[in-house]
């Protein structure tokens, strides 16, 4: 007997978001053919809610309005309902979410839209209460009010959708900069987003603080290019103070999506996938540089959480985990004080709560989430211990607290795999096995590498998402660059070929079906996606870099391993279609101002050539990857030189495979002389990067 009062089609999807909503007594429909030609066939208007699986209001969306007998009725009379999973179909999402910003001034998730049967949006808003409250009207009142202006005012209708077309038709419009690419763009940015930063709190304007990892990667940048102190001071003292709050998860590692306050102590509970992979590659190249053990530990811990709650046994990674837990945000994560002396007794709880902040009161809701409040010293100081002491009651506290929560109800987990989030999180792990010397990271990144390759790719494209061993929808921009940077990543962490091998295969493919041949640039759908009612292209890197920063970071990359000049005229002419938008907004270009900075420099060419398990190719590997080095290519060989030397240029010529382990440091078309110790190469290194 079926449990369940209602059923809908989405019972048939995969994405855990729709699948949440399968049961609602509103009809609803995936997006596809089948639900536009009912629209058309009906003269139905079409009402497209667009969400995601760990947003905590389209929840509460959910609950109230759609689970609603009432206002459910109203919907499956008066309109065709689509529902979207934002993550598996962004393209959907980046149109509609551009036209509701057009017509309120501001965006977010639930995205609701009324849309003509064509697929034309006329009206729209975020989340709408079940009755009127928050100064907002009701969502049966809009309901009624928009089912009654489709019918009784066609033109006035049609007038609206035709407008909005245009501006969405005019929105991804780029115009290339007649100014050449220069440092004074770079330098700009720097300026004009320095201006914005807070000198008390770290980070970048007020609340809500989002983690600004593509941000603080480009002051890397920045610092590596000028030498800046204050670069790397607004840097370090950022990335200290997200680790410190609670906004990083102080007992399982891995950062919540953003802080609800200004100090980054109250977050808003989800944990993103994209997320953890830029803040794990930025800690990294922190401790790269400042040799901070903290950073280290803040770069382990959120890549070990995502082993142990984001990793699918074929080598996926899960998307996301839900703010809440038995229907509360934040529940999983709280603590009360009382609660921490009954597990720790009162001595060593009273050294932790110390440490932690943790209060009667609480700091959130009555209840406390835990955030480093004072240093190691002062709370050693304050109780006559020594600091050793201290952090060992720390440690244990953490333990047993860990344990403890293990066995609470978890918050729900988004187990569907994205291919471009994976990208990200696949160039993280190969980096940690190389600059922690980590073979267990390594591991992980080949498992999510085969994973990727083997199961998201059919007929010669690659899919956007799995889920349950199915793998479906076509690939979007940002899924093919963000792999081919992670498969980068991998081959210079390894040497392993079959990975920049793939990396350039995919790169083609990449080019061939996303590049505009007429105004330049990718598009953010291929030539065999379904037609929409806009083919856009993406610029702006929000909370992931859009494909086109990321695809010009990785071709410009390609080039300079592979010596194919297309690639690098081709990036050339992607940042020449941002420029001047990064000279304007340069905040929304972070990760964009990294590759054009890649592109402005001379980057150094590394190639070492030597049979792995032998001590001193090991000696030259990990030396290589103790400085941070934003602007270098890495080319290792281990294997099948002559396969090698045929894909890179580098190579050639410089087979030391049966002789000695040996590096070959170049850089603007100049080699310096073969180097066989790591005391030889850090030092031609180094004079490179001065250079």
């Amino acid at each position: 007997m079926n449990e369940h009062k209602h059923s809908n089609a989405l019972i048939n999807e995969t994405s855990p978001y729709l699948l949440q909503h399968a049961h609602n007594p509103v009809n609803w429909h995936a997006w596809g053919e089948e639900a536009l030609a009912k629209a058309r066939a009906e003269n139905k208007p079409i009402l497209l809610s667009i969400g995601y699986s760990a947003c905590h209001w389209c929840h509460v969306m959910e609950h109230e309005s759609f689970e609603n007998e009432e206002i459910a009725r109203l919907m499956n009379e008066n309109f065709v309902n689509i529902k979207v999973d934002r993550e598996e179909r962004p393209d959907l999402d980046q149109i509609y979410m551009a036209a509701v910003q057009m017509m309120t001034g501001q965006g977010g998730w639930p995205m609701t839209m009324f849309l003509t049967p064509e697929g034309v949006p006329f009206y729209g808003g975020t989340y709408f209460p079940p009755n009127d409250r928050y100064n907002m009207p009701g969502f049966p009142r809009v309901l009624l009010s928009v089912a009654e202006a489709y019918r009784s005012q066609p033109d006035q209708v049609a007038n609206t959708a035709t407008s909005m077309l245009g501006e969405l038709r005019r929105m991804g419009l780029a115009e290339e900069s007649r100014e050449l690419l220069a440092p004074e763009i770079l330098e700009g940015a720097y300026g004009r987003i320095a201006k914005n930063y807070d000198a008390v709190n770290g980070g970048f304007g007020s609340a809500p603080k989002f983690p600004p990892a593509m941000t603080l990667e480009f002051f890397l940048h920045m610092y590596s290019r000028t030498r800046t102190e204050d670069a790397l001071e607004m840097v370090k003292d950022t990335a200290r103070k997200m680790a410190e709050g609670g906004m990083y998860d102080q007992l399982g590692g891995g950062f919540h999506r953003y802080s609800v306050d200004p100090k980054w102590l109250v977050p808003h509970f989800e944990k993103m996938l994209y997320d953890n992979a830029l803040l794990s590659r930025l800690y990294l190249h922190v401790y790269q540089l400042t040799k901070d053990e903290s950073a280290r530990r803040t770069a382990e811990e959120t890549l070990d959480y995502v082993v142990r709650e984001m990793t699918d046994g074929s080598g996926g990674f899960y998307s996301s985990q839900d703010a809440d837990s038995e229907g509360e945000e934040g529940k999983f994560f709280v603590w009360s004080q009382p609660e921490i002396v009954e597990l720790l007794g009162e001595q060593e709880a009273s050294i932790f709560c110390a440490y932690y902040d943790v209060t009667d009161g609480g700091n959130f809701e009555g209840q406390n989430i835990l955030h480093v409040n004072s240093s190691l010293d002062e709370v050693a100081r304050k109780y006559d211990i020594t600091a050793d002491r201290a952090q060992q009651i720390i440690d244990n506290g953490r333990r047993t607290l860990f344990e403890i929560r293990e066995k609470r109800v978890k918050p729900g987990r988004d187990e569907k795999v994205l291919t471009a989030w994976n990208g990200l999180m696949l160039a993280s792990f190969a980096e940690a096995g190389a600059i922690l010397n980590r073979a267990d990271c390594r591991e992980v990144a080949r498992s999510n590498a085969r994973f990727l390759l083997r199961d998201l790719q059919r007929d010669g494209l690659l899919l956007r998402t799995y889920k349950d061993g199915q793998a479906k929808l076509n690939a979007y921009l940002e899924d093919y660059a963000s792999l081919i940077d992670g498969l980068i990543s991998l081959y210079e962490a390894t040497g392993e070929l079959e990975w920049i091998e793939n990396g350039i295969t995919l790169a083609d493919k990449m080019i061939d079906q996303f590049w505009d041949d007429e105004a330049g640039g990718f598009f953010f759908t291929g030539e065999t996606h379904e037609q929409l009612i806009v083919r856009s292209k993406e610029w702006l890197d929000n909370a992931t870099p859009s494909g086109n920063s990321l695809a010009a970071f990785a071709l410009l990359k390609l080039s300079a391993i592979t010596a194919n000049d297309d690639y690098r005229r081709r990036a050339t002419t992607v940042l020449r279609l941002m420029a001047n938008q990064m000279r304007r907004y340069p905040s929304a270009f972070g990760f964009a101002l990294t590759a054009l900075d890649f592109h402005l420099s001379s980057p150094l060419e590394i190639g070492i050539v030597g049979s792995r398990g032998d001590a001193r190719f090991e000696e030259l590997s990990q030396c290589l990857w103790q400085d941070y080095i934003p602007n270098r290519v890495v080319a290792t060989c281990t294997e099948q030189f002559d396969r090698a030397a045929q894909i890179i240029p580098l190579l050639q010529g410089r087979n030391t495979l049966e002789t000695q382990p040996t590096a070959f440091v170049c850089q603007a078309q100049t080699c310096l002389a073969p180097a066989h110790s790591a005391a030889e190469m850090r030092h031609q290194i180094t004079a490179g990067v001065a250079t």
